[in-house]
């Protein structure tokens, strides 16, 4: 049986955002170089790998979101996804921001998103520099191919936003505000949050219309069985042991449980079933 929960169409997304729309250049980080200056090098290193995977990903799905947009199928649909092309901008104009005036990293904003870089696995390469981007050229190519339009939204909002962004908030969100640590820098992520479930919740309510078709269903559920294991290994730092923390003392087996039993959370409400195929 096909689901039949009622989800946020792509109108009422739009207005959410008008109604939540925050500006990323007013947040004052004053407290946060304080807070900073303090760390330890252990946390600064954590930290580090932890917020160069968001300032890399926001800055390639920026880029990499144009095919999306193009492949509108009517007018509330356009107007979603031209907001989320710009959310993304921001997001990534937030992690320019804090990395310059609180890490304390001079230069461009290239040259900052290179420092970021290094602190990135392959497995983040293969997703975001080979798979996102191949999945865009296929709709810039051609936007009316409804497998691609398909195929990128499992990609981005189900794996990209939906299992490895929301996941990452979670656990480092937890961190900060237990700790007391990096206030101006936290309200940036909570409103980043805050986007990224409007932009998950459109993915959902897409996917659900169309895996009302059987063919539409295996689609997506080859597309996520190809590249859940490569989203297994992006929680893994570079170099670091499978069962050592991963994220600010969470281990790798938390923070993936944690990322999995969202997307069969999503996935039900989608009509997917994955079985035994990935964990629970």
């Amino acid at each position: 049986m096909l689901p039949t929960g009622r989800l946020m169409d792509p109108q009422q997304l739009y207005e959410l955002w008008e109604r939540q729309n925050w500006v990323s250049a007013t947040i004052d980080f004053s407290r946060d170089r304080r807070d900073w200056a303090a760390m330890s090098g252990e946390l600064k290193a954590q930290l580090a790998w932890n917020l160069s995977g968001f300032f890399i990903g926001e800055e390639r799905v920026t880029t990499q979101f144009g095919g999306l947009v193009g492949a509108y199928e009517d007018q509330s649909e356009e107007a979603f996804l031209c907001t989320q092309q710009v959310d993304e901008a921001r997001h990534a104009q937030h992690f320019n921001r804090f990395f310059e005036q609180v890490i304390g990293l001079d230069g461009s904003f290239q040259e900052r998103l290179d420092w970021a870089r290094r602190h990135l696995s392959a497995p983040f390469e293969v997703l975001f520099d080979r798979e996102l981007v191949s999945a865009n050229r296929r709709l810039l190519d051609d936007p009316r191919d409804l497998e691609a339009k398909v195929e990128y939204v499992t990609t981005y909002m189900m794996i990209i936003e939906g299992m490895l962004a929301l996941t990452g908030q979670h656990f480092i969100t937890e961190y900060l505000e237990r700790e007391r640590l990096l206030p101006g820098f936290l309200e940036g992520f909570r409103r980043i949050s805050q986007d990224e479930h409007r932009h998950v919740a459109y993915g959902t309510w897409f996917l659900q219309q169309k895996c009302r078709d059987a063919h539409i269903r295996e689609v997506v559920r080859r597309k996520l069985l190809e590249l859940l294991p490569v989203a297994s290994d992006v929680l893994v730092p570079r170099g670091a042991d499978p069962q050592a923390p991963a994220i600010l003392g969470h281990t790798n087996a938390q923070t993936s449980d944690f990322a999995f039993t969202a997307l069969h959370r999503r996935l039900k409400v989608v009509g997917i079933d994955l079985g035994a195929a990935a964990p629970a």
